[in-house]
């Protein structure tokens, strides 16, 4: 049974890459599968994927490039995304509507709230792309955003570790797993999890926090039902 009914769900652009590819669509069907599974079981399904398999702002500017400008093309990676998760969601038989900050009329409509929560509560899953449609904003910003708009009972960040750990458990075999954490405790401590932001948001609108494996098989229905799984962030 779900603890989360509507749910926003983050996707890195890293989660659906592969080591030598941009796209892996093995994973792109195997995260299409868990979010068939829970939006069958009842769950309500926005959806938020970065760009960062294709191109990060941010990593441009260190050649010289405008900031600004860097960031739009960062936007436009999550609408390549997004329109792609759109398609292997529907080749897996879920129904799934792009919206996106910026507007791009022949393959995506502008993100309309009233129209979103219409399609949420239809049972479309709701693609978000395009961040915020602003520079300097993330894409985990954009995410908190989304969960405050349309009412989400949980934020789950999809990663490719198991939670939060005080250092990145790929470089130190040391660093120490937190099973649960408070808003503050992220913030105080900064711990890389996210978008500082993003952790300030939800924490300002009570809207619990989830960090987990996309890829253990059931972890996002496991997160779903509200079983022990990854870290929950919360008051």
């Amino acid at each position: 049974m779900l603890k989360y009914k509507r749910i926003l769900l983050k996707l890195s652009g890293e989660a659906v890459s592969g080591s030598a590819a941009v796209f892996n669509f093995d994973t792109l069907n195997q995260i299409a599968k868990e979010i068939r599974n829970v939006r069958d079981g009842g769950a309500q399904i926005g959806i938020v994927l970065g760009g960062g398999n294709i191109v990060r702002g941010r990593d441009l500017t260190p050649f010289g490039l405008d900031r600004i400008q860097s960031d739009y093309m960062g936007m436009l990676a999550t609408v390549i995304n997004s329109m792609l998760m759109q398609e292997v969601l529907k080749a897996n038989g879920v129904p799934a509507v792009l919206q996106s900050a910026l507007e791009i009329r022949t393959v995506t409509e502008g993100v309309v709230l009233r129209r979103t929560l219409e399609y949420i509560e239809g049972n479309s899953v709701v693609l978000f792309a395009g961040g915020t449609g602003s520079p300097y904003f993330t894409t985990d910003s954009a995410a908190a955003l989304r969960a405050c708009e349309i009412g989400a009972d949980v934020f789950l960040k999809a990663t490719k570790v198991d939670g939060v750990y005080d250092r990145d458990p790929e470089k130190d075999e040391n660093s120490t797993f937190f099973p649960a954490l408070t808003y503050d405790q992220i913030l105080q401590r900064r711990l890389n999890v996210m978008d500082m932001a993003a952790v300030s948001m939800c924490r300002d609108n009570r809207i619990p926090m989830i960090v987990f494996n996309i890829f253990r098989e059931g972890s996002l229905g496991k997160a779903a039902r509200g079983e022990e799984i990854g870290t929950l962030i919360k008051e």
